[in-house]
């Protein structure tokens, strides 16, 4: 079990709202990725982070006996990312971050605003999964289905400011 990467270099240890803490340094990270990559980077990176979280969460719980241990946070990561990666979906050069016509800095906000949201709240699916999904799978299917949820309501708010905003 890797301490480290579930707690997402220990961020998941913060004594106040560890899963916003996650969920904040998994942003700029991610931001990061899709400027000097693409979004079908941080898509494949999200899921083979998912892929191995699973793996890791199950062997903590195994030792610990304790079901999503709000010290977790590589959930967040996986939830925030798959956001991003369906959001702003763009590649922007770095000098073109606040140029708020290519839409990438706002829907960045709205898809952290959003999955916080989802996550917080757990509407509908979400919370079934939150609720009944046992072990690594447990923990991170709530979270990636609310980041997908973000991303696409984000990516739909960002669609109507463009229909009613001139740049």
């Amino acid at each position: 079990m890797n301490w480290f990467f579930i707690t997402l270099f220990y961020s998941g240890l913060s004594p106040k709202a560890p899963g916003t803490v996650g969920t904040l340094v998994s942003l700029p990270i991610g931001m990061l990725i899709l400027i000097y990559f693409s979004a079908e980077t941080l898509f494949m990176a999200t899921v083979l982070i998912t892929a191995i979280a699973i793996r890791e969460i199950n062997k903590y719980e195994e030792l610990s006996g304790i079901h999503d241990d709000k010290r977790i946070v590589i959930d967040e990561l996986a939830g925030m990312w798959f956001a991003l990666s369906v959001a702003p979906a763009i590649s922007v050069n770095i000098n073109e971050i606040s140029n708020f016509e290519n839409g990438f800095l706002i829907q960045s906000i709205l898809s952290f605003l959003l999955f916080r949201y989802f996550d917080i709240t757990k509407p509908s699916i979400i919370g079934r999964l939150d609720r009944e999904a046992r072990g690594g799978v447990g923990v991170m299917a709530d979270d990636i289905v609310a980041g997908f949820a973000a991303g696409i309501l984000s990516a739909v708010i960002w669609q109507a400011i463009l229909k009613f905003i001139t740049f």
